[in-house]
């Protein structure tokens, strides 16, 4: 007997991840106070990019992590895709309630955050994930999107529909205007200047350095070898010619190396800082008689290298680059122990000269190069293994340097350990951990270590009471703070909104001084990382140190509205 279809029973549908995971959101978990009103009456919805700002901070109003460059991000907005990328269950929940413009304040518990079990977000270092949170949103802009790649990481967005039905494929030869903006909206590439890009789809002509569309390089003729392996990707000697251009309408020569260097090659070692960034990325992945075009923003060509008088700031920099060829550097395999010292030893020179520069991340590479040949190094007696042992230290103690300088404390502290383990006792690294330590915010940690130094060395005693003396300026400084900031936005009852105080604006009271700073035995000065403790233009440091800005401006603008259980 048949069955008709229509009589058939319907298998149900299964219920997506996201779905699931909504199912187990528990009522007055996740809460909704409106701060500012949004425009329109459209909302996201799954399959919608969603661009927006978040300040996550405690009930008590400290700032954990944010987006916005005054409490310590990079000025950023988040774009996710909702339904698609990996989000915490009350952004997943709250995101969708919000109009495009809106600022809102969404009260989580910890489920609602980084204690979801089987959240698919890792948490931050350091982060508070058993507490109760405020997440501060400012939903900028929300849009119908088409996902290209499946991370996530090409999405596309039809500003103006194309003509006809065809889509560029090999081998077709295409001519482009590539506009660029950073995620802040900011400008850095615009199609009204210069030549369309061209090039064979496909092939491997132009090749996108950042990702970004803003460093292109574009091979105008073949070089000789096999892509990457004759190329000079390690640190090199190498030999190129080069003409340099301004990108604008006239296109106006700078510098040819044919014209104003006698006709003579620029020679330089790649990896010290020598060259314009975007320069040597580009000359790293060139084959040795290959010509190519190099197209650059500013950020990577001369505004953040010595600029020539003859190039304005700002400028958008092109290059025709020529690689003639490159040497090696020296293989250290069979060298005698002293050779290899010596070679060590000027690498580290050249890192320390590059940190003195301020190029932490030059100086870095050159720091862990040294430490990496050290893994095929084994002294034959005491005396070598004395050299080897201490020459370490200090690149670990440099390295240590680097980070703190890059605002990676926890980074910074483990190089310090890997000498503090085998010699508990080392001044240096104790001070150096210290100032992680601080600049952490793990202020009895770093007492620990300033204390620690004076009783393994007396001598050390001046550099340690100076760095105690910083250390109480700074604790003093961040609870002075702590106790003029609001005591929540929420108070005990859902649904109401806490009374908030108005304290005084509190001014800056961190030291920037220069002093002359005097070179320890690793190059790296000790007086420098001890004012940099407290600089106010410090990279990103610990949460606590970030704190809430007073609050009458903040409210009487943002009009606080009645809070919504979700």
């Amino acid at each position: 007997m048949a069955v008709d279809e229509d009589m058939a029973p319907k298998k149900k549908k299964e219920p997506t991840e996201n779905e699931k995971r909504r199912m187990k959101i528990v009522p007055g978990s996740l809460m909704k106070a409106e701060m500012r009103p949004g425009g329109g009456d459209a909302r996201p919805s799954d399959g919608d990019q969603v661009i927006y700002h978040c300040t996550v901070r405690t009930l008590d109003g400290v700032v954990v992590e944010s987006t916005r460059l005054e409490y310590g991000g990079k000025g950023t907005p988040i774009r996710q895709v909702l339904g698609k990328s990996k989000m915490l269950l009350g952004l997943l929940e709250g995101l969708p309630t919000m109009l495009k413009g809106e600022v809102a304040m969404f009260k989580m518990k910890p489920e609602m955050h980084y204690r979801e079990v089987d959240c698919p977000v890792s948490p931050p270092s350091s982060f508070p994930q058993e507490d109760e949170l405020h997440f501060e949103i400012e939903m900028i802009e929300f849009s119908k999107i088409k996902v290209v790649s499946d991370d996530l990481g090409v999405i596309k967005k039809v500003v103006n529909e194309g003509l006809g039905w065809e889509s560029p494929r090999e081998p077709y030869e295409v001519k482009a205007r590539i506009s660029a903006k950073k995620g802040d909206g900011k400008v850095i590439l615009s199609n009204t200047q210069g030549e369309p890009y061209c090039f064979t789809f496909g092939k491997s002509e132009v090749r996108d350095m950042l990702g970004d569309g803003r460093l292109m390089k574009r091979r105008l003729r073949d070089g000789r070898g096999e892509f990457p392996m004759d190329c000079p990707l390690h640190d090199s000697l190498l030999r190129v010619h080069y003409k340099g251009m301004l990108l604008n309408e006239e296109k106006k020569i700078f510098y040819d190396t044919r014209v104003d260097n006698d006709g003579q090659p620029l020679e330089f070692r790649s990896g010290e800082g020598l060259v314009p960034e975007g320069f040597e990325m580009c000359v790293r992945l060139m084959l040795p008689g290959e010509i190519a075009l190099v197209t650059c923003p500013p950020d990577y060509a001369y505004d953040k290298f010595q600029r020539p008088a003859n190039i304005p700031e700002g400028a958008h920099i092109q290059w025709e680059i020529e690689l003639l060829g490159f040497e090696m550097p020296k293989d250290w395999t069979g060298m005698d122990f002293p050779s290899i010292m010596g070679e060590a030893e000027k690498i580290r020179n050249t890192g320390n000269r590059l940190f003195k520069e301020g190029k932490f991340e030059l100086a870095k590479a050159k720091y862990e190069k040294v430490l990496r040949e050290f893994n095929h190094v084994n002294p034959q007696d005491d005396e070598e293994g004395k050299v080897f042992v201490d020459t370490r230290n200090l690149l670990n103690l440099n390295l240590a340097a680097c980070y703190l300088k890059r605002g990676e404390c926890k980074k910074s502290i483990e190089y310090c350990n890997k000498v503090l383990d085998a010699n508990p006792a080392h001044v240096k690294a104790l001070y150096r951990r210290g100032m992680a330590y601080m600049t952490d915010g793990s202020f009895e940690e770093a007492r620990d270590d300033f204390e620690k130094m004076m009783k393994v060395d007396k001598s050390s005693e001046p550099d340690a009471m100076a760095a105690l003396q910083k250390l109480k300026q700074k604790k003093q400084e961040v609870e002075r703070k702590a106790r003029k900031q609001f005591k929540g936005l929420f108070d005990k009852k859902p649904g109401e909104i806490a009374e908030v105080g108005t304290p005084t604006e509190e001014s800056s009271t961190s030291e920037n001084q220069r002093k002359d700073d005097q070179a320890d035995s690793d190059g790296i000065e000790e007086e420098a990382l001890l004012q940099d403790a407290g600089a106010v233009n410090a990279p990103r440091v610990g949460w606590f140190s970030h704190l809430w800005p007073t609050g009458r401006r903040l409210f009487s603008a943002l009009g606080f509205q009645r809070c919504t259980i979700l």
